[in-house]
C-alpha cells in the first residue's frame, strides 16, 4: 500500500508541475511582442525521498522518490550581454543626439539651401562694386545703405534662431534631467517590491523585474551608468561615478539656471557645499558665471579613449553650449570653449564674419592711424565736408569719435572697445547702420576734403573684401576671404555632421547587434515555445494515464484481498 500511494506521489507531482510548466508557457507565448518582457523558464528538481533501512556498508540504500517538483522559474538574462547593451546604447544615444543637433544648425544656416544668407553677402559686394565707380551717386549710396541693413537682419536672424534653439535644447536638458530623477524613484521602489516578493525564498518578482530593467536600459541611453545587483536582488546604480540609487534613497540630480541666458546646468545636490560644487558631468564646460563663481576653469573633455561618449544628456549640453557664442571666442585661447560646441560655435562663426565685414568697411570710411585717432589727412567725408566722417556700422548709443584739442589742434580719438562696456563692442545686437547716414545718404563719407569724388574707395573695398586674411577657426591652415569664410562655415557643419552620422550609424548597429543577441537569450521564441507546450502536454498526459494505472492497480488489489 505504501509503494501504491507512494506512486499516487509521483503521478501526482508531474500531473501538477507539467500544468505549472504548461501556465508558464502560455505567458511566454502571450507575451511574445511585449517590449521589455523576458521570457520564464521553469526547471525541475527531484522531490523528496524515502529511505527503506539504514544505510551500512555493503548494502543498497534503498530508496524511493517522491516524484517532481519546479525548482526554479527562471528569470534568463545575460548581465555581461545587458552591460555590452548599456553602454553601447549610452554611446549611440550621444552621436546621434550629436548628428540631430547638428543637422538642425545646418538647417538654420543653409535657409533654402544657403539662398538667403550667403546671396546678402554676395549682394552687399555687389553693393559696394556698383558704390567704387560713382561714389557720389545717391543711388549707389542708398543701394549701400539697403543691402548693409540686409546683411545685418540676415546675421541677427541666424543668430537669434540659433539662440532659440539652444532654449530647445536647455529645456530638452530639463526633461531629461526630471526624466532621469523619475527613473530613478521607478527603480527604487522596484528594488523594495522585488526585495518584499523575493524575501520567502518561494516566488521570483518577475514582472517588477522585467520593468526595472526596461528602465535601467533607458536610463542607460542619457547617461554613463554602472549598475550591480546583490544576492537580495536589490540593484545599486552609479550615474557618471556617483552614487544614483542607494540602499535607502535615490539621490536626484539638481539643475543650477544662470541668470540672463536660462542655461541649466546639472549638478549633484547630495554632495555639493558652499565650499564645493559637484556638476554632474566633470568633462563639459559650466557656464562662465558658474564657472567663475565656483572656482572652475573646466573645458569640454570629450573622447572614445576616455570612454566618456556616452549619454543623450551630455550629448545635449555639448551641442547647447555654457553661452551665447560672440566672436572673442575665436581667438586661440578661447577657443577651446566653443570647439565641439554646435550651436555655440556656429554663432560664434557668424558674429566673427559679421563683425570683420564691419570692421573692415568702417576702417576704409573712417581709417585710423597708429595711435587710434582719425586719419584726418587721408578720410573721406560726406557731402558737407564735415570731421568726424560718418562710420557705416554704428554702435548703438556709442561714437566712433571723442573729439579733444591739444595745443590748439583738433584730434578725434578712436573710442575702442573694453570688455568693461559691453556696448563698446562691435558685435551682433550692439550694431546698426548709422541712423545719420541711412536718414541723409549724402553724408557717407565719398568725397576727399577738396570736394571731389574719392574714386579711391574701390580699390581699397576691393582689396579688403578679396583679401584672404580669415581663418574658420584656429585650427584652420587656410585663409579665405569673406565670401569663402560663409563657404567654410557651412563645409566645417558638414563635415561635423557626416562625422556624427556614421559614428550614430556604427553605434546603431553595434547596439541593435548585441540586443539581437540579448533576444535569443531573454527574448520569447513562439517556435520554441509551441515545442515546450506539447512537451508539457505530453508530459501532462502521461502523469494522468499514470495516475489511472495506478488507481486500477490499487483498486484490483483492494478487490483481491
Amino acid at each position: 500500500m505504501a509503494n501504491g500511494f507512494g506512486s499516487f506521489y509521483v503521478g501526482s507531482s508531474g500531473l501538477k508541475n507539467s500544468q505549472n510548466a504548461l501556465n508558464t508557457t502560455a505567458n511566454n507565448m502571450a507575451n511574445v511582442n511585449t517590449t521589455g518582457y523576458v521570457r520564464q523558464q521553469v526547471r525541475f528538481s527531484d522531490k523528496h525521498y524515502i529511505t527503506r533501512n539504514n544505510p551500512t556498508a555493503g548494502t543498497n540504500i534503498q530508496q524511493s522518490g517522491l516524484g517532481v517538483s519546479v525548482s526554479d522559474v527562471a528569470h534568463v538574462r545575460d548581465i555581461f550581454l545587458d552591460k555590452s547593451y548599456r553602454q553601447e546604447n549610452g554611446r549611440k544615444g550621444f552621436y546621434s543626439t550629436l548628428y540631430s543637433t547638428t543637422s538642425y544648425v545646418e538647417d538654420i544656416m543653409q535657409e533654402m539651401n544657403g539662398a538667403e544668407f550667403k546671396e546678402s553677402i554676395s549682394e552687399l559686394w555687389q553693393a559696394f562694386q556698383e558704390y567704387g565707380k560713382d561714389p557720389t551717386n545717391s543711388t549707389n549710396q542708398n543701394l549701400i545703405i539697403q543691402k548693409s541693413e540686409l546683411f545685418l537682419t540676415r546675421c541677427n536672424t541666424v543668430y537669434s534662431d540659433l539662440q532659440k534653439y539652444q532654449s530647445n535644447i536647455n529645456l530638452q536638458i530639463k526633461d531629461q534631467v526630471d526624466r532621469i530623477n523619475e527613473i530613478g524613484d521607478k527603480i527604487y521602489a522596484l528594488n523594495l517590491e522585488i526585495q518584499k516578493t523575493e524575501s520567502g525564498g518561494v516566488e521570483t518578482a518577475m514582472t517588477a523585474r522585467d520593468a526595472r530593467d526596461s528602465l535601467i536600459d533607458e536610463l542607460a541611453g542619457y547617461a554613463k551608468i554602472e549598475a550591480e545587483e546583490d544576492s537580495t536582488g536589490y540593484v545599486r546604480i552609479k550615474l557618471e561615478g556617483q552614487q544614483f540609487v542607494q540602499d535607502n534613497k535615490c539621490n536626484h540630480i539638481g539643475l543650477t539656471e544662470e541668470k540672463g541666458t536660462g542655461f541649466y546646468t546639472p549638478y549633484w545636490p547630495h554632495i555639493t557645499t558652499q565650499e564645493s560644487y559637484m556638476p554632474v558631468f566633470s568633462d563639459v564646460a559650466l557656464p562662465s558665471a558658474l564657472a567663475e563663481r565656483v572656482g572652475c576653469t573646466q573645458t569640454t573633455n570629450i573622447a572614445t579613449s576616455l570612454n566618456n561618449d556616452i549619454g543623450s544628456l551630455k550629448a545635449l549640453l555639448v551641442s547647447r553650449g555654457s553661452e551665447y557664442g560672440t566672436y572673442d571666442f575665436m581667438s586661440e585661447e578661447n577657443y577651446s570653449r566653443v570647439e565641439d560646441n554646435v550651436v555655440m560655435e556656429t554663432q560664434a562663426e557668424i558674429s566673427y564674419l559679421a563683425r570683420n565685414i564691419m570692421m573692415a568697411m568702417n576702417d576704409i570710411f573712417c581709417p585710423n592711424t597708429t595711435y587710434t585717432v582719425l586719419d584726418t589727412a587721408n578720410c573721406s567725408v560726406g557731402a558737407d565736408g564735415s570731421l568726424p566722417p560718418h562710420e557705416l556700422f554704428a554702435r548703438e548709443g556709442y561714437d566712433r569719435y571723442t573729439q579733444m584739442e591739444i595745443d590748439g589742434k583738433q584730434f578725434y580719438v578712436y573710442n575702442d572697445e573694453t570688455k568693461a562696456n559691453n556696448s563698446s563692442w562691435y558685435k551682433l545686437g550692439n550694431v546698426s547702420v548709422n541712423p545719420k547716414l541711412a536718414a541723409q545718404v549724402t553724408l557717407m563719407p565719398s568725397y576727399k576734403q577738396d570736394g571731389s569724388a574719392n574714386y579711391g574707395l574701390a580699390d581699397q573695398i576691393t582689396k579688403a573684401w578679396s583679401a584672404e586674411n580669415l581663418y574658420i577657426n584656429p585650427k584652420d591652415t587656410s585663409k579665405c576671404n569673406f565670401e569663402g569664410y560663409y563657404d567654410k562655415i557651412i563645409s566645417h557643419l558638414g563635415t561635423n555632421g557626416s562625422i556624427y552620422k556614421a559614428s550614430s550609424d556604427t553605434m546603431t548597429s553595434t547596439a541593435a547587434a548585441i540586443d539581437n543577441q540579448r533576444n535569443q537569450i531573454m527574448g520569447v521564441s513562439s517556435d520554441e515555445e509551441l515545442t515546450n507546450m506539447i512537451k508539457y502536454q505530453s508530459a501532462y498526459n502521461a502523469s494522468s494515464r499514470f495516475i489511472t494505472v495506478i488507481s486500477q492497480m490499487t483498486e484490483l488489489i483492494v478487490q483481491l484481498i
